[in-house]
């Protein structure tokens, strides 16, 4: 199968019933998208045509398979989000209604219940207006004459969402060289994923395998000829495109800017650049017209949003913000960025209300005396809002701040948005600044910590990356949360307490068993130096590591270089300046170990030390051969997560073995 058969309008599958049902829905958007789906670069007179209601669809929500792919279906039901109104089409009799007028059907919106339409007859407005079912009439969405895509060249200068402070630099050959991990090399991109602990998702094998993500912006041009892409299209990871723009299926032409953005998550260039979720499988939608900044973009991205959540896509990646457009008429002002106003914020929430994650770039305007804020979709209360730090991870001046117009923290959190490593179109990889990286960075670590623990809802995945942050205790404007861990961030999700702080601290070693490092969250009572060391059960020093420097609230360190060791028990002890001294009984065997301690279900005191800390078992471990007062007891299951307490002075003697 060549490249081009590939990359129709859905990807096809063997599968009966997915074919089946894919084949329905592009009868769907058929339908809505009208007969005149030729690509033109002349977009005159365009008007939103809004309805009353969805009365009498031949859609309904009992019969949700007729407009819904099963994936997403299974999402719904995963989440238990009940089908609403807000998931039927916009009802096809309407629309035909309008356009028997003599209008062209451009885009629909579900989410807000409308259409587009083009028509150089003012006159026809009145005629829809006065349907019964038609709420209203928009004025003119985008300006009138000529509009051709730029040059790429020309991109910098243009007052776009994503062409303002973004910059691409020369081919990065000479950049500093990244660091190769057991599985994946990473190369000049290494800086970008480790700064914000991805390499510990993938590590573990969480590199985005089965996860969907939908790429809304302004065209991918050369995509499908790249190197960088070559194992999305090879392994028809690519799952279909679509251009709401020219409405058509070819989104390879004109801007390179969704060709950049989707590299830093799906590029596979060892050596060179590793996205965050090469893994995944992608839709690419272009909803963003370069050559003009006009409202009816905004349309478009609710058209596009819309779409993922059909297809079943689990997380949106979006590196487009709106505020002002080419008509001032249309501007939005800083008070509209209040969460539930502009309509592309509108759909970005309806997104996340259907359970997917919208990751979106906070705007690259911070360095405006006017408008430093950030833009739509960008203020939505539910969406992932990304600013940028610099390779140090300091904040960088043109990252859009917040709060909100309605005084609520944005961003939520940052990642490597100046100097980051992308995809170039002439090979290799090239280096680029602006939010709209740190967003899919962050957009393709999230699906892999989304991954890690597909049980967790959108929310749930927000707030542990939140709490993993650096300024999870004081977070601002400027960077939200701070910069995410996200190995932390998955030790979140599976229930280590980032609210509790002692005066010991609440802390976590994981994985156990370890192969070759251990990891150790922490919550610190204060800022303090921390010293680390780990002993086998005879007593003898293994590892040490002093002067850790650790701030008030959630750390997270690892100890590697641990190979080595031989099956056994081992114990790691933690000192603080306080010199309050902690102990954890850490277990390395897979096979069987001799120990005369026993599993509790609360803290188990010793007498020479009152401040044993709490390990959580990532797996069902059962435990037998008790001291002589247990023996004869049926063996004692733990399950995955428990909290097991051992004392630090046991006596070796007795076997256990895992399940």
């Amino acid at each position: 199968m060549n490249k081009e058969t590939r990359l129709s309008f859905i990807k096809q599958n063997d599968n009966s019933n997915y074919l089946k049902t894919m084949k329905h829905l592009i009868l769907l958007f058929a339908l809505i998208l009208g007969a005149n789906i030729a690509f033109s670069q002349v977009y005159p007179n365009k008007y939103l045509i809004e309805f009353t209601d969805k009365n009498d669809s031949p859609y309904s929500i009992q019969n949700p398979e007729e407009y819904l792919s099963q994936r997403a279906l299974d999402r719904r039901e995963r989440y238990g989000i009940a089908i609403d109104e807000y998931d039927l089409p916009v009802n096809p009799q309407y629309i035909q209604a309008v356009a028997d007028i003599g209008v062209d059907i451009l885009n629909p919106t579900k989410w807000l219940n409308a259409v587009v339409i083009y028509t150089t007859d003012p006159s026809k407005l009145d005629e829809i207006g006065a349907l019964p079912f038609v709420k209203g009439v928009s004025e003119n969405i985008v300006g009138p004459g000529n509009k051709t895509l730029p040059e790429e060249s020309d991109l910098i200068s243009l007052n776009k969402p994503f062409g303002m402070n973004e910059v691409m630099g020369g081919l990065a050959q000479n950049y500093k060289s990244g660091t190769s991990t057991r599985s994946l090399n990473y190369g000049q991109g290494y800086n970008q994923i480790n700064m914000i602990g991805g390499i510990e998702l993938h590590d573990q094998g969480y590199q985005g395998q089965g996860m969907v993500i939908a790429v809304l912006d302004g065209g991918f041009s050369s995509t499908n000829d790249m190197a960088a892409f070559d194992s999305l299209y090879m392994n028809d990871r690519i799952l279909g495109v679509w251009d709401f723009v020219g409405r058509t299926a070819n989104v390879y032409q004109g801007s390179t800017h969704g060709t950049a953005v989707l590299s830093t998550m799906g590029c596979n260039l060892p050596g060179q650049l590793i996205g965050t979720a090469p893994q995944a499988s992608y839709y690419l939608l272009r909803t963003e017209d370069t050559g003009s900044e006009y409202i009816i973009e905004e349309y478009n991205w609710a058209s596009g949003a819309e779409y993922a959540d059909s297809v079943g896509a689990d997380v949106i990646n979006s590196s487009l913000s709106y505020k002002t457009f080419d008509d001032p008429a249309q501007d939005h002002t800083y008070g509209d960025m209040d969460g539930h106003t502009a309509p592309s914020t509108i759909a970005a929430d309806r997104a996340m209300s259907r359970g997917m994650i919208v990751v979106n770039s906070a705007g690259n305007s911070g360095g405006d005396p006017v408008w430093p804020y950030i833009g739509a979709p960008a203020d939505g209360d539910s969406v992932f809002t990304i600013g940028a730090v610099d390779p140090g991870g300091e904040y960088v001046y043109f990252s859009s701040i917040g709060p909100t117009a309605d005084g609520r923290l944005k961003p939520n959190f940052v990642a490597q948005g100046s100097q980051t490593v992308v995809a170039s179109t002439n090979g290799g990889v090239a280096t680029s600044s602006g939010t709209s990286f740190s967003s899919p960075i962050s957009a393709g670590m999230s699906a892999c910590l989304w991954q890690f623990d597909p049980s967790m809802t959108n929310m749930d995945v927000l707030n542990a990356i939140q709490m993993s942050g650096s300024q999870a205790n004081n977070p601002d404007e400027l960077m939200g949360y701070g910069i995410p861990n996200f190995g932390m961030a998955s030790l979140i999700l599976k229930g280590f307490n980032t609210d509790i702080i002692s005066e010991t601290g609440d802390i976590d070693v994981f994985p156990n068993p370890f192969v070759d490092e251990l990891k150790i969250a922490y919550n610190s009572p204060d800022t303090q130096s921390v010293s680390i060391q780990l002993y086998d059960i005879t007593g003898k020093l293994l590892y040490a590591r002093d002067n850790i420097t650790r701030k008030y609230g959630l750390n997270y360190f690892h100890v590697g270089g641990l190979k080595h060791l031989n099956h056994g028990l081992y114990f790691l002890k933690i000192y603080s300046n306080n010199d309050i001294a902690t102990c954890s009984l850490v277990i390395r065997s897979i096979g069987k170990v001799e120990t005369d301690c026993f599993g509790r279900a609360s803290l188990a005191k010793s007498v020479s030390n009152k401040n044993c800390i709490r390990v959580s078992y990532l797996w069902t471990w059962r435990w037998c051969g008790f001291s002589p007062s247990h023996q004869g007891e049926a063996p004692k299951t733990f399950g995955g997560g428990d909290e097991v307490f051992f004392q630090s002075n046991c006596i070796i003697k007795k076997v256990c073995s895992r399940d």
